[in-house]
């Protein structure tokens, strides 16, 4: 049984971490943890037609943002990844400094001080020096980081494959095999 928390922040993008979550629900070897910022929850109406209790409905177990004492806080919590999807700027600098202002930023610093796998998926652009600072730090500390810039040798006809696309890669390199989505280099339909 695998464990990933899975957070999504209040970037637009919100749909990328509901998909994720639908995806990671239909195997039963993934347990999910999911922690949603105020930010997220207010997107999550704005952006989709999903209430904030129908996503959380796709974890196993969620989190309150707020609450530092929650599992996923402690390193002695097993976690096998943790994805931040999508990741504002706010939440990368958070991230970057150390900050563990909110549970979001406190179990990335976790993932980040056990060398467990942290996949932040930024959504923003133009990306400042700022963003890019920071992302390039978290990067030289073993973060991945895995925009979601779509491809197009699958010839995506909706947004749905455009997030088949991008979670698929998120899921490969969180080491779950998955096959929703076209590969580079399999034959076009």
């Amino acid at each position: 049984m695998k464990r990933i928390v899975v957070a999504i922040t209040g970037a637009s993008g919100s749909i990328y971490g509901i998909d994720l979550l639908k995806k990671l629900q239909k195997m039963p070897d993934i347990e999910t943890w999911l922690v949603m910022s105020d930010w997220a929850k207010q997107n999550i109406v704005i952006e989709t037609d999903y209430t904030v209790e129908e996503v959380a409905s796709l974890a196993d177990q969620v989190a309150d943002n707020q609450n530092l004492a929650a599992a996923i806080s402690s390193g002695s919590f097993q976690v096998d990844g943790m994805v931040v999807v999508p990741a504002s700027m706010k939440t990368v600098a958070g991230i970057s400094l150390g900050l563990d202002q909110d549970l979001i930023m406190r179990a990335s610093g976790v993932m980040i001080k056990e060398q467990r796998k942290l996949i932040l998926m930024p959504r923003e652009t133009p990306l400042s020096a700022i963003h890019l600072e920071n992302l390039l730090k978290l990067a030289r500390l073993g973060v991945q980081i895995i925009p979601p810039i779509p491809s197009f040798y699958s010839r995506p006809e909706t947004i749905q494959d455009l997030l088949d696309q991008t979670n698929m890669r998120v899921l490969d390199n969180l080491g779950i095999s998955s096959n929703f989505a076209k590969r580079w280099g399999e034959k076009q339909a």
